[in-house]
């Protein structure tokens, strides 16, 4: 089993529930790609480090998965959120144990 770590930052101009529909759809993108999510922490609005896109403030969200696939689930997750309008930026790293 490889263990991952998403996180990305989601605009913070969304409503609750918005955010909330960006958050769903994302854990659906995992899940089908058969990865079974561990953990799922919103930490919330706060400010960035730097403007990006003529924000300064960000929803961030981290979210720890296991997947023990052949398929590259990290080009599939990076893919889905890049063409995503509400997420300023992501990462997907996978962890050693």
């Amino acid at each position: 089993m490889i263990h991952y770590e998403l996180m990305y930052i989601l605009k913070p101009d969304l409503g609750e529930e918005q955010t909330q529909a960006v958050i769903d759809r994302f854990q659906d993108v995992v899940t089908h790609e058969q990865a079974t999510i561990a953990k799922v922490d919103k930490w919330g609005r706060r400010k960035l480090a730097y403007e990006i896109d003529g924000q300064t403030e960000g929803f961030y969200m981290v979210v720890d998965f296991d997947y023990d696939g052949s398929n590259d689930i990290a080009n599939e997750i990076t893919r889905v959120l890049k063409i995503h309008d509400d997420v300023l930026r992501s990462i997907v790293v996978r962890l050693d144990d």
